[in-house]
């Protein structure tokens, strides 16, 4: 006898949408989260007293809508708002430039650089969209498994029936963002670095590359597919943090009926005759079920809560080479004044403060932080975004005073030479610190307190394998059909009654909520048709 229908390793985002859906559904659900808070990296913290933020992730965007309404979010409390200005990006001291405030103005902007490059703008956004308005309804579509049964093959014939009705040029726009680098798109449509650099710096978000590798346009896509508020491309702030994003999640669970148990860390998937029956748990115990859904990166799931005897030894060599690591930095900065940019001077809130504030002036500056990074550990320039939510969420910070994210880029996953991140993670915090300094000269006598998480710490504190926050690479042979392996990409596991939810299956990163929602869908089928016993 089983204790549950469903059991879900993980309360993320993911494992909380997968368990709302699967409750919806009629099923007996309970959600296991080794720490004391659910969320996953979408939480909000207290990280110095009066100071509380978003801890790993940080702004809103890919959360899908259809998810937002079905959950009833907004009724559960949560609140986003827009951002005035999508971008302020940092070009040197003296130089800054806004962008993100709408057409005329980008084109406004970008001309002050490049008449040409203002008059190509428009296009290209035509070109970007009109792959994102191509793909937009695969996020929510199961990808066909390749080598997979009448079910597959409907799927992949579906599919190439909707991309056969795509012009040729828009098949042609297709294939280069799924297969170039981001250089190379770009180096088609612009001609000033400074301008290349705008759209080349979301290729490099989440990204352990450089910009000029072959693939890398993808993950600029991947940023694109987002919206806020119903504007398309747009991002915004969580009131109160990404931490309201997943405690409205949380109440719509419970009130479905859902049983979520924190400080419950799962140390094994029980697996009997290829079959995953429940869990052990850390602490001792064992709980049942049907199904067992791990919201979790693929390595995370194979190589550490299943036995290697119940999986083939080609499956574990490939998993053993799954790409991971996304060379990301994260930062939290207590603030008792704003930063006072060289380039736009002043310490009273003004629209570039309420920006995601970027450096990463071109893309000649973002390959060679990716090369330092696997040269020395992490870049002596970093990409860094900044965002400052306090200039539009006054309940984060005591007033007058402001707190910080700073999501940074490139920092390698694992160092060499046997080396820690705990030896080296305040020496990396101070260059990033020096690199936003260098633009605001007030900026570190500002600060009042940090919250560091190295990739050692993401890992350690989110399970992130390797600190990465996609759950695995976005490259061509890690999405879609291939993700997490060709085979497998229907959310299901070499394992019956074993299925994955999380971000490491499609669509992949991004606070979205799809991966759960797919993932639910594809279970209750199972259930549907006798299929879990």
């Amino acid at each position: 006898m089983s204790d549950y229908d469903a059991l879900i390793v993980g309360a993320g985002h993911n494992g909380l949408v997968c368990a709302a859906y699967l409750a919806r559904g009629g099923l007996k659900v309970k959600v296991l989260e080794r720490r004391d808070i659910v969320g996953g990296a979408a939480v909000t913290e207290e990280f110095h007293p009066g100071f509380r933020n978003s801890v790993a992730s940080y702004t809103v965007s890919l959360l899908n809508p259809k998810i937002i309404d079905e959950l009833n979010l907004h009724r559960h409390g949560l609140q986003v708002l827009l951002r005035p200005l999508a971008n302020f990006f940092l070009l040197s001291q003296a130089q800054s430039l806004s962008f993100g405030a709408g057409e005329i103005a980008d084109q406004r902007a970008v001309a002050a650089l490049s008449r040409r490059d203002a008059d190509n703008l428009a296009a290209y956004y035509r070109m970007l969209n009109g792959v994102v308005d191509a793909l937009r309804a695969e996020l929510l579509r199961t990808p066909p498994n390749m080598g997979g049964g009448l079910q597959d093959l409907a799927r992949a014939a579906g599919l190439g029936g909707r991309l056969k009705k795509l012009s040729m040029p828009r098949r042609r726009d297709l294939l280069d963002m799924f297969t170039k680098s981001a250089a190379a798109v770009l180096d088609g449509w612009f001609e000033h670095e400074n301008v290349k650099a705008l759209f080349a710096f979301d290729a490099t978000v989440g990204n352990f590359t450089s910009p000029y590798s072959p693939g890398s346009a993808y993950v600029l896509l991947h940023h694109v597919f987002g919206e806020a508020n119903g504007v398309r491309g747009a991002w915004g702030h969580a009131v109160g943090g990404m931490g309201a994003i997943t405690q409205a999640m949380l109440k719509e669970a419970l009130t479905l009926g859902v049983e979520v148990e924190t400080g419950a860390e799962v140390s094994q998937v029980v697996v009997e005759r290829q079959v995953a029956t429940g869990v052990r748990l850390a602490g001792g115990g064992e709980l049942r079920a049907r199904a067992v859904i791990a919201n979790v990166g693929p390595k995370l799931l194979y190589l550490r809560l299943i036995d290697a005897r119940h999986l083939d030894a080609e499956f574990l060599r490939r998993l053993r080479a799954y790409q991971s690591g996304s060379g990301t930095f994260r930062m939290n900065v207590a603030l008792s004044q704003l930063p006072d940019f060289l380039s736009r001077p002043g310490g009273a809130v003004q629209d570039h403060h309420r920006a995601g504030i970027i450096i990463a002036p071109t893309m000649a500056y973002m390959e060679c932080a990716y090369m330092d990074a696997r040269r020395y550990g992490w870049s002596r320039a970093p990409i860094v975004e900044m965002l400052i939510p306090s200039t539009v969420d006054d309940s984060l910070a005591p007033p007058g005073q402001h707190v910080a994210s700073l999501f940074c880029q490139q920092f390698s996953p694992r160092l060499s030479g046997g080396a820690s991140w705990d030896q080296h993670r305040q020496a990396a915090a101070d260059t990033i610190i020096d690199t936003v300094n260098h633009y605001a000269p007030n900026f570190r006598d500002s600060i009042l307190a940090t919250q560091i998480h190295s990739p050692l710490d993401l890992e350690r504190k989110f399970g992130l394998v390797d600190g990465d926050i996609f759950h695995g690479r976005m490259g061509l042979d890690q999405i879609y059909s291939n993700r997490p392996l060709a085979g497998y990409a229907d959310y299901r596991t070499p394992l019956a009654n074993l299925y994955l939810c999380g971000s490491g299956a499609h669509p992949g990163g991004g606070v979205s909520g799809i991966p759960g929602h797919n993932a639910a869908r594809e279970i209750l089928r199972d259930f549907g048709r006798g299929r879990l016993f």
